[in-house]
């Protein structure tokens, strides 16, 4: 999940065209490649423990460590990209994030493989915000720069199916081409991006940002229910997709490619209705969606906890999905928009990093405990316990969404 603006910037000249649309793709598919590196390895998730010998708690590090690094490299990537620019920031992460795919092919114990998910996620940290931080400076505010964002989020979320269809194909050759899968695709777009991307070095004053105070941020409401709400939200999502990946694999013989194709409700629909997010926010307004969206998601999790082992996909395991997915499509783009409405522009640097970093803690925060309950082995009450965590976790979000609702009216975009 990526904020829809990251670090404001001066108005940006107009486009020639050609050239925007080229970065922009860059840029968008490098976004690909960071949501690909979020699902590829889901499916694949019990082949690569039944193969090094680790339990689903072992294992799932090679999900939270991705996220782990995200969240870590979030807090220095601001003075990386103050010291040395964004062009050079946004390819070395490209070139070290081509290196670990290949070294995580080739990696032979557990240990090392979550260590290389946790480069690739600190990677990813530098190339999203600052991906989002060149679409601003590059494109002008209003039209122009919406529709950037608009391609950028759609990549991302197409991303997330293409990595399951991916992972669902390749697993069966080896789970070790899931990791090299995205070396390839950065290798491309480091050709192109070293042609495109703009050098703006002596242009950044990215610093001012990380002076704010924390408590200054923590002190505005609106912002901390957002980030709350937001990380409920994907850690539900994906803590969910976890417990479904083993109860699939473990009680029903699944695959990895009947299970990936079994979770596209639970990733399409977001992709599809994303060029529409803006209507939507203008016609409901952003606390409306993200209170129908955390309720949603929320009532997926408690129709999953409280049925009990699911004897049927069709109706034990995707109405849960599509709950689940719905509640993603409704709160998405309302929750960005929201969570720095109404930030001094002084204070909106780090208030979009601590609003990003509370996305991923709430995936390295339900992860490993939803792994835990499942347990090394099969068992009814193991995924019962996982899915009743999952029901508490978002009710806490649908219940930051309420509190929010009532505090003050919903913002809505200017027309």
């Amino acid at each position: 999940m990526t904020t829809l603006s990251s670090h404001p910037g001066p108005p940006a000249p107009a486009s020639d065209g050609r050239r925007h649309r080229a970065l922009l793709a860059v840029l968008a598919g490098n976004m690909l490649i960071d949501a690909l590196e979020v699902s590829v390895l889901l499916v694949a998730l019990p082949a690569i423990g039944d193969d090094l010998g680790r339990s689903p708690w072992q294992t799932q590090w090679v999900m939270s460590g991705f996220a782990l690094g995200f969240a870590a490299m979030l807090v220095l990537g601001p003075r990386l990209t103050a010291r040395w620019g964004r062009r050079k920031v946004y390819l070395a992460a490209l070139i070290v994030l081509l290196g670990a795919s290949v070294a995580g092919g080739l990696a032979d114990n557990g240990g090392l493989l979550v260590l290389v998910r946790v480069v690739k996620g600190m990677c990813a940290a530098l190339t999203a915000p600052t991906g989002l931080a060149i679409i601003s400076a590059t494109f002008r505010e209003g039209a122009d720069q919406r529709r950037a964002v608009s391609t950028y989020s759609l990549f991302g979320a197409a991303g997330f199916t293409i990595g399951l269809l991916s992972s669902g194909a390749l697993t069966g050759l080896s789970w070790r081409w899931d990791l090299v899968l995205p070396a390839p695709v950065a290798l491309l777009l480091l050709v192109a991006g070293w042609r495109l991307v703009p050098d703006d070095r002596g242009r950044l004053r990215e610093g001012a940002g990380a002076r704010v105070p924390l408590a200054a941020l923590l002190g505005n409401g609106r912002l901390v229910r957002g980030a709350v709400c937001a990380a409920t939200l994907n850690g539900t999502y994906l803590g969910l997709l976890l417990l479904v990946t083993y109860q699939l694999h473990r009680e029903h013989g699944w695959d990895s490619w009947a299970t990936a194709v079994g979770f596209l409700p639970a990733c399409v629909p977001l992709a599809v209705s994303l060029p529409f997010a803006g209507r939507m926010i203008g016609r409901f307004g952003t606390d409306r969606l993200i209170v129908t969206g955390a309720v949603t998601s929320g009532l997926g999790c408690t129709a999953y906890a409280l049925r009990g082992a699911p004897d049927s996909y069709v109706l034990g395991i995707l109405p849960t999905l599509l709950l689940m997915e719905a509640g993603f499509v409704l709160s998405f783009a309302a929750l960005n928009m929201s969570a720095v409405s109404g930030v001094p522009d002084a204070q909106r640097a780090r208030a979009v990093r601590l609003y990003q970093t509370a996305v991923q803690l709430g995936a390295v925060l339900v992860l490993p405990a939803v792994a835990v309950l499942i347990g090394p082995t099969e068992g009814g009450g193991g995924y019962r316990a996982a899915a009743l965590l999952l029901m508490a976790v978002g009710g806490i979000g649908a219940l930051a969404a309420l509190t929010g609702a009532r505090s003050r009216p919903s913002p809505r975009p200017g027309r």
